[in-house]
C-alpha cells in the first residue's frame, strides 16, 4: 500500500512516545516495556516488563481474570483459588441465600471442595494474548473515505479478525477501538464457565459502612469474596459446571505478602477498568452536568427510596432486592459525586481552555486546518442538537426501564418478532419460548409486584412531567384521556390485568403464545409504546447527530495527540485488560483536612453502631477486635490494618483488582474510589485521585480468625519480606509451594533479598496467536 502523508503522521504519533512520566493512565500491558517500565522501576518496581506481560511464559497477566464481564479477580493459589470484591460476589451470595440459611448476611467459607457452590452462567476470561491490528483494520482507508463506507469496512474487518482468532470456539475474541477509532487491538481470551463460590465474610463486614461510606475515605470495609475456577481434567475450560471438573491450575498465581505498606511504596493495579471518557469534549461534559446526571440521580433516588420502604418492612423482600438495590445505589451516589466534583473542580472550564488552545494550534497552520478544522465546530453543533433529545433518552433508560415490568416486557421482543413475522413457524416460536424460560425464572426469583407497582407509578409520572410533551409515547395520551392523567389509576389496571406480574401467568402464556394475547397485555403495550416512540421518533434523530460526532471525535483525539507530543496518552478504559501504577499516598481532601493513607481495626470500633444497619459489627468480630486478637496479621505497631489508599488510576470494572507491590506480591484488593475525585472518569486529578483498597492482611484475618477457615489461607503462598512481630502467634509466615511456574523463598528478618527462581522452558501458545 502506498504510504500517504496522513498514514505517516499517524505512524509518527504512534511511535513518538518513549516513556510515560505520570501516574495517570490505564495502560495496555503489551506496551509496558516501551512506555512504562523505566518510570515504574524508578517508583520501586523490581520486576521486568516480561514478568508483567509475556505471551510465551508465565507472567502477571496469567494471574488476573475478568469476572463475569463486570469485575476483576486474581488467582492466589495453584488450585484456581480466586479473590475479588464482596460486591462482585454479592449476586452469587444472594442467589445461594435463603431466609433459613442466609449466607449473604452470616458469611460463608467452604472448608471442603464439596461445599463450594456452583454458579451457572458465571464465567471468567483469562487473557491469552493481545495484538495491535490498527494497520490491518485501517488498510486502504484514507481521510477522504466516506464515513459510512469507513465504518462498514472497519466493522467487517473487526468481526473477521475476531472470528479467526476464536479458532472454532476455542477462544473468546474481539477487536476494540482505542483513541476514538484511531487505533485497534485484538484481545483473545480463554473463557472458564465453571466458577464456584468459596467464601465471603458476613455482609456487615463486606459492606461495612453501606451507602454512607460508599465512595468515601477513610474506609473500614472488608470488601472481598472468594471463588474457585474449575477446568476439565486437561486443565481446559468448560462452558459450564461439570461433575468431573477439577480445580484449574493457573500458569501464575500471586504470592500474598504480610509485610504491608508504607507511604511512598510502589503499587500496581492490574484489572479490567470499564469505561472512562477523558476525551469527552466540553459540550459533552456540559450535557452530562446539566441533563444526564441530574435525571439519573432523580430517578434512581426515587426508585431506591421506594424499594427501601418495602425492604425495611419485609426481611424476605430485603434479601430478594439486596443485589438490585446495591447495584443501583452504587452509581446513584457516583453520579451525585461526579456532578459535585465537576462544579468544584471546574472541569468544563478546564476542557474549554484546552479546546481553545487546540483550536488556536489548528488555525495556525493551513495543513492542520484542512486535516482537523472541522472537528470542534461539528462536535459543538452535534451536542447542541443532542441536548434537545437527551432527556427523553435518559427517561427511557432510567425511567421506563427502571420499572421491572417494562424490563420483562422488553425480553419478550424476540418472541414478539417471531409471532409477528412467522406466525406458523412452530419451531421458531418454540426456540424463542425456550430462550425465555431461564430469564423468566431468574426474574421472578427476585421480584415483588406490589413494590414494582409503586415504582412504576412514580417513575412514569416523573417521565410525563419532565420530558417535552411532543416527545412522549402514545401511552401518555391514553393515561391522560382514560385515567384522568393518573399513573396510579393506570398502574392499578396494568398490574391487575398483565400476565407479566406473575411467573405462573407468564409460563401459562409461554405454553401457548399468541400474538393477539401479547399485544393485548397492558404491561407489554406500555413497553411497546415507549419502545416504538423511542425507536421511531427519538433514536433516529440522536443517531443522525451522533454519526457526525464519530468522525469529529476521531479527528479531535488525533489532533490532541499530535499537538501534545510531550504527553503520553493512555487510551480510555473500555473493559479491556489494563494496568496502572503509582504509590501509597495520603491526600489533602479540602482546606485543613488531610487524610492518612491507612486505616485500622480501631476505626471499626469507632464507627460501630448497633442501631444502624450500615455500621453493625458482628458479635464475633467485635469480641476479637476488643481482645486485639490479630494473630500474625498485625502490623509492626500491633494494629490490625484494614484499608489503604494509592494514587493508582482506576474506574468501575477494576473492582476486585489485585494491588501488587514492586516484587509482584499481593498487598490488597482495589474496591473503590474517593469522593473528592469523582470526576476521575472524565478528568484525572493527581492530587485528589485515590484508589481505595482492602489490606490483604485484613482479608486473611477475616478468613482465618473471623471465619475459622485456616485451610483456605494455608492454600495460598504467604510471604513475609520483613520483620513483623505482630500480636499473639508468630507473625512470620512460612512459604508454601507455588505452582510449577515459580518458587518463592521467603525473606527472613536478616533482610536478605527475596529470590524468585523461574523454571526453564516456556509455556506453549496455540497456533495463530
Amino acid at each position: 500500500m502506498r504510504t500517504t502523508n496522513w498514514a505517516k503522521a499517524l505512524l509518527l504519533t504512534l511511535l513518538m512516545p518513549l516513556a510515560a512520566h505520570a501516574d495517570e493512565g490505564m495502560w495496555l500491558p503489551m506496551f509496558v516495556k516501551r512506555l512504562n517500565q523505566a518510570d515504574m522501576q524508578k517508583k520501586g518496581l523490581k520486576l521486568t516488563a516480561e514478568e508483567i506481560y509475556d505471551v510465551n511464559n508465565a507472567s502477571l497477566k496469567d494471574a488476573v481474570v475478568q469476572l463475569g464481564g463486570f469485575c476483576t479477580g486474581e488467582f492466589v493459589s495453584s488450585q484456581g483459588l480466586m479473590l475479588t470484591n464482596h460486591h462482585c460476589g454479592y449476586d452469587a451470595l444472594q442467589t445461594h441465600s435463603t431466609p433459613q440459611n442466609n449466607i449473604l448476611q452470616n458469611g460463608f467459607f467452604a472448608t471442603t471442595r464439596a461445599e463450594e457452590k456452583t454458579n451457572p452462567g458465571l464465567f471468567v476470561d483469562l487473557l491469552v494474548r493481545m495484538e495491535d491490528v490498527t494497520g490491518k483494520v485501517l488498510e486502504g482507508i484514507t481521510p477522504t473515505t466516506p464515513e459510512a463506507e469507513r465504518m462498514a469496512m472497519v466493522q467487517k474487518r473487526q468481526k473477521e479478525m475476531a472470528d479467526a482468532a476464536k479458532e472454532n470456539g476455542q477462544y473468546v475474541a474481539y477487536v476494540r477501538d482505542m483513541f476514538g477509532g484511531n487505533e485497534f487491538y485484538l484481545f483473545v481470551y480463554q473463557r472458564f464457565g465453571d466458577v464456584r463460590l468459596v467464601g465471603a465474610p458476613p455482609e456487615a463486614v463486606g459492606k461495612f459502612g453501606g451507602d454512607t461510606d460508599n465512595w468515601m475515605w477513610p474506609r473500614h470495609t472488608g470488601d472481598f469474596s472468594m471463588f474457585r475456577v474449575y477446568a476439565d481434567k486437561n486443565n481446559k475450560p468448560t462452558a459450564g459446571p461439570q461433575t468431573d471438573n477439577v480445580p484449574y491450575v493457573p500458569k501464575k498465581h500471586l504470592p500474598v505478602s504480610l509485610q504491608g505498606v508504607s507511604e511512598g511504596d510502589f503499587a500496581m493495579v492490574f484489572g479490567f477498568p470499564g469505561r472512562t471518557q477523558r476525551f469527552l469534549p466540553a459540550a459533552g461534559l456540559q450535557l452530562t452536568l446539566d441533563q444526564s446526571n441530574p435525571a439519573r440521580i432523580k430517578l434512581r433516588d426515587t426508585r431506591l427510596k421506594l424499594w427501601k420502604e418495602d425492604m425495611d418492612q419485609d426481611p424476605a423482600l430485603r434479601l430478594k432486592y439486596a443485589s438490585k438495590y446495591a447495584n443501583i445505589a452504587n452509581y446513584w451516589k457516583y453520579f451525585i459525586g461526579q456532578n459535585e466534583g465537576m462544579k468544584r473542580l471546574k472541569t468544563v472550564d478546564a476542557k474549554k481552555e484546552e479546546e481553545a488552545s487546540l483550536d488556536q494550534w489548528i488555525r495556525a497552520d493551513q495543513a492542520r486546518v484542512q486535516k482537523y478544522g472541522e472537528a470542534l465546530p461539528v462536535i459543538n453543533q452535534a451536542y447542541s442538537g443532542l441536548r434537545e433529545y437527551n432527556l427523553s433518552s435518559q427517561y427511557v433508560n432510567e425511567g421506563a426501564f427502571g420499572t421491572e415490568i417494562v424490563t420483562l416486557a422488553s425480553r419478550m421482543m424476540p418472541l414478539y418478532s417471531t409471532l409477528k413475522s412467522t406466525p406458523t413457524d412452530k419451531a421458531a416460536i418454540q426456540k424463542a419460548v425456550e430462550g425465555l424460560k431461564e430469564p423468566v425464572a431468574e426474574y421472578f426469583k427476585d421480584y415483588s409486584a406490589p413494590t414494582d407497582k409503586k415504582v412504576f407509578t412514580a417513575l412514569m409520572t416523573m417521565y410525563g412531567k419532565d420530558v417535552p410533551a411532543t416527545q412522549l409515547p402514545d401511552v401518555f395520551q391514553t393515561v391522560q384521556k382514560q385515567y384522568g392523567n393518573s399513573w396510579a389509576k393506570y398502574a392499578d389496571y396494568v398490574f391487575a390485568n398483565s400476565f407479566l406480574t406473575s411467573e405462573a401467568k407468564v409460563n401459562a402464556f409461554l405454553a401457548n403464545p399468541t400474538l393477539a394475547k401479547l399485544e393485548a397485555d397492558p404491561g407489554f403495550k406500555t413497553f411497546n409504546s415507549v419502545y416504538t416512540n423511542y425507536a421511531q421518533n427519538i433514536l433516529p434523530k440522536m443517531q443522525g447527530m451522533q454519526a457526525g460526532l464519530i468522525r469529529a471525535n476521531r479527528l479531535y483525539v488525533a489532533a490532541l495527540r499530535e499537538k501534545n507530543t510531550q504527553k503520553v496518552y493512555s487510551p480510555d478504559a473500555n473493559s479491556t485488560i489494563r494496568l496502572s501504577y503509582g504509590t501509597v499516598r495520603p491526600y489533602k481532601g479540602r482546606d485543613a483536612v488531610r487524610y492518612d493513607y491507612k486505616t485500622s481495626a480501631q476505626g471499626i470500633l469507632e464507627k460501630e453502631d448497633p442501631t444502624n444497619d450500615e455500621f453493625v459489627v458482628p458479635k464475633k468480630e467485635l469480641e476479637l477486635l476488643k481482645m486485639k486478637d490479630y494473630g500474625r496479621f498485625a502490623d509492626k505497631e500491633g494494629n490490625l490494618p484494614v484499608a489503604f489508599i494509592t494514587d493508582n488510576d482506576i474506574t468501575g470494572g477494576n473492582s476486585g483488582s489485585p494491588v501488587i507491590n514492586g516484587r509482584g506480591e499481593l498487598i490488597g484488593i482495589a474496591f473503590d474510589g474517593n469522593w473528592e475525585a469523582m470526576t476521575g472518569d472524565l478528568a484525572y486529578d493527581p492530587e485528589l485521585k485515590r484508589c481505595i483498597n482492602v489490606d490483604i492482611r485484613y482479608v486473611l484475618w477475616c478468613i482465618e480468625k473471623l471465619g475459622g477457615a485456616r485451610s483456605i489461607v494455608d492454600e495460598m503462598t504467604i510471604v513475609n519480606n520483613g520483620p513483623n512481630p505482630g500480636v499473639g502467634p508468630a507473625a512470620t509466615a512460612s512459604a508454601t509451594d507455588m505452582s510449577d511456574v515459580e518458587k518463592m523463598k521467603v525473606k527472613t528478618d536478616d533482610g536478605q533479598k527475596t529470590k524468585i527462581k523461574k523454571k526453564k522452558g516456556k509455556d506453549s501458545v496455540s497456533a495463530g496467536m
